[in-house]
């Protein structure tokens, strides 16, 4: 697939180059491009490798950058969103998504969708009554239950689950592995053994929303886990029952949100922090890696440790703590001049 110099400055939203005409076949970072692909800045560090970089294009931020001739310089507000663009353009093609039902796909005789808009893959079972909107994307491998409802233009990769009556809104992707509405890890002790309590609840996901590879989103024990409009999920992340988030959270890998606690909007669980059961978390609050928030979070900040404090008050504490072991040694020593004094 091509993309042509005119179509490029379309795609970014800017206006026309002029007379300046050239055909790219692709997109790499600034040290690994060539002439005929697309590259862009989106971080100031990677600034000293814009004088050597052979790409034919780069998107870069307002500023007096330093590139080779015959380079195109387009200065966008956001270069890393405007270059996303340019990847979906050339990610369409590469996907090669052609709409009907393959052949080895399992599909019930009541399941709704419009054959000649949705894509389902070869191995994918989409089970009975299940609803699936218009251009959407089912590939290899995925499980949809009963009664399942999936929104349209959402993409669902290799091997997810979405189980029976659980609800997906529009534009949602779930990556390779991912599994909504497991069931959630409840169980009653009686008489000595592990009863499993019946998980009869379902899971939301809101429009926007993105579940990363190998993440579970636990069903309810009754009622509805949501996770909210725009929120993304990362890798191996671990939503418990009950759990309803804001919009546009972040929940980064190795994290986890136990039962029935909620999320205000804009919230971060930072790579392996945690969220204790039953507490609420306020918006615009940045729990950094490894804390762990065992209580009521109402106002935004950021928090960090176990458990979770201010990080203001947390680095103090920290700091103070790296000074004991000279304290200390100042102690000894006044012990010793003590003592001698003593023995005066």
């Amino acid at each position: 697939m091509s993309l042509t110099s005119s179509e490029l400055v379309r795609l970014i939203g800017l206006d026309e180059v002029g007379d300046v005409h050239r055909v790219f076949s692709g997109i790499n970072s600034l040290d690994q491009a060539g002439p005929s692909e697309v590259s862009f800045l989106g971080n100031p560090r990677y600034a000293p490798q814009l004088p050597a970089t052979r790409a034919g294009a780069v998107l870069v931020p307002e500023g007096d950058w330093e590139v080779p001739a015959g380079c195109l310089v387009f200065t966008v507000e956001n270069p890393s969103a405007a270059f996303s663009a340019v990847i979906d353009h050339f990610q369409k093609e590469a996907h090669d998504v052609v709409p009907g039902i393959a052949q080895g796909a399992i599909v019930a005789e009541d399941a709704d969708f419009d054959a000649s808009s949705v894509t389902i893959s070869a191995g994918a079972i989409i089970g009975k009554g299940a609803r699936i909107g218009d251009r959407t994307v089912i590939r290899e491998g995925v499980v949809i239950g009963n009664n399942a409802r999936i929104g349209e233009d959402c993409v669902l990769h290799m091997n997810a689950s979405v189980r029976e009556r659980c609800e997906l809104g529009d534009r949602v992707i779930l990556q390779p592995g991912a599994v909504v509405g497991s069931d959630g890890f409840g169980f009653e002790l009686v008489e000595g053994r592990h009863q499993k309590v019946p998980q009869v609840g379902i899971v939301v996901l809101q429009d926007d929303v993105e579940i990363g590879s190998n993440s579970c989103i636990d069903r309810a024990r009754f009622g509805r886990t949501v996770i909210g409009e725009g929120t993304k999920v990362d890798n191996l992340v671990q939503v418990a029952h009950n759990v309803e988030t804001g919009k546009h959270c972040l929940l980064v890998s190795q994290s986890g949100v136990a039962g029935s606690s909620k999320l205000g909007n804009y919230v971060t669980v930072a790579a392996q922090a945690g969220v204790a059961g039953h507490i609420e978390i306020g918006d615009q609050v940045v729990l950094a890696g490894r804390a762990g928030a065992v209580k009521n979070l109402p106002n935004p900040g950021a928090y960090m440790g176990m458990p979770a404090r201010p990080m203001a008050k947390e680095q103090r504490k920290m700091a103070a703590l790296s000074r004991v072991p000279k304290l200390l040694e100042e102690v000894r020593s006044l012990k010793k001049k003590l003592e001698k004094l003593c023995e005066e």
